[in-house]
């Protein structure tokens, strides 16, 4: 079934409208963590339980906040790359109740992009 719309270019099936299930919940962190070795990343958990990984040449910083990052709203994982001399480097946050698994593939996107200097 096709609903059409008096505007010319749109229409849309009834299939196309139903409703879709969605990843929610955090998940589990670990699907973020076990993609980081100690040949390469160091790993702090501090004292409010918050996990902190560096690459060994500190320019990659991934942090998780299970229970919010101090000072923010709600923001639950940080990921930030230092730039260069010639290039900005950049960050980006999650809130705490993002999937894993979508902070997964984020990390694991920054990481295939990384090369030996």
């Amino acid at each position: 079934m096709t609903a059409a719309s008096s505007d010319p270019g749109f229409s849309t099936t009834v299939e196309a409208q139903r409703l879709r299930e969605w990843l929610l919940g955090p998940g589990q962190a670990t699907l973020v963590m076990d993609q980081f070795s100690a040949d390469d990343f160091h790993l702090v958990v501090d004292d409010r339980a918050d996990v902190h990984v560096n690459s060994k040449d500190g320019r990659f910083y991934l942090g998780w906040f299970p229970f919010g990052r101090p000072g923010t709203d709600g923001e639950g994982w940080k990921i930030a790359v230092t730039g260069t001399a010639k290039v900005r480097g950049y960050q980006m946050s999650f809130d705490a109740e993002t999937p894993a698994d979508v902070v997964a593939a984020a990390v694991a996107r920054v990481l295939e992009t990384s090369q030996p200097a």
